[in-house]
């Protein structure tokens, strides 16, 4: 698999349209971080913001804004037959857009991967060849732990579930109680948790500590917040709570994590 051009975070107004009647000519992977209109091979899909999609070279496709601005990322690529084998052993459809609900990570990737790309420096080549399947590696986790679904079959409910968990890991201070989550899908107590572990495979419980907890860890690594203060942006009623739930899945206490780093 060799890159060939690569755009981060590259916007346009609601006029933007792509149209390839005959297909891109290569390869193309987009990550879609706003709503659009998308028709690939005679499909027409209304692909949510924090989508992905491989677009194959002949697939006749357009995609188009579907409110005031249309932003992406996207690469340019050659495959051989090993890498389109790659793509269906990491369960990574193409010509079907993706929903992935969480495409942060996979964006400063590509961030990385068009500085790479494009510099002289030593090693460059490895490094990117490295970030590429670190990429796909990413793609394929969402897919496979029930993160992302397909744009076509994707319901609301299964929607709205999807952002409630990025709310736990995004903002773990304003997640709500297990009750109230219930209630804004609809849903009793127990229907709930049993759909939520259904879907990612945890339980909300888990989740809502390891937001909690992973957010923890980038304040203490990056800032200079007290610990009391670093445990109520995460959530936590008392500092005590905070400290005894961190030691007990991290295995030090925050001090004594922040002073290892």
């Amino acid at each position: 698999m060799k890159l060939g051009t690569i755009g981060y975070n590259y916007s346009h107004d609601s006029e933007f349209a792509m149209d390839r009647p005959n297909g891109p000519g290569c390869w193309l992977m987009l990550i879609v971080k706003t709503p659009a209109f998308f028709s690939v091979c005679g499909k027409n899909y209304n692909v949510r913001a924090n989508s992905f999609i491989i677009i194959s070279p002949d697939a006749p496709c357009l995609y188009r804004a579907a409110e005031d601005i249309y932003t992406d990322d996207w690469i340019y690529f050659t495959a051989d037959e090993s890498d389109i084998k790659r793509f269906a052993e990491l369960d990574i459809p193409v010509n079907e857009p993706v929903y992935l609900g969480d495409t942060e990570s996979l964006s400063q990737i590509i961030h990385i991967l068009a500085y790479e790309h494009y510099s002289e420096e030593a090693n460059h080549a490895e490094i990117e060849e490295h970030y590429t399947q670190i990429f796909l590696l990413g793609v394929s986790r969402l897919i496979r732990s029930g993160a992302s679904v397909s744009t076509k079959s994707l319901s609301e409910k299964n929607y709205r579930m999807t952002m409630l968990r990025t709310l736990l890991y995004t903002s773990p201070d304003e997640a709500m109680s297990i009750d109230e989550m219930a209630d804004s899908m609809s849903m009793s107590r127990s229907g709930f948790q049993h759909l939520y572990k259904k879907m990612f495979g945890v339980s909300v419980i888990n989740d809502v500590i390891s937001g909690r907890i992973e957010r923890a860890k980038r304040l203490l690594s990056s800032t200079n917040l007290t610990v009391s203060e670093i445990a109520e942006k995460c959530g936590y009623s008392t500092e005590y709570n905070f400290m005894r739930q961190f030691k007990s899945r991290v295995g030090k206490t925050p001090t004594e994590y922040r002073r290892q780093l």
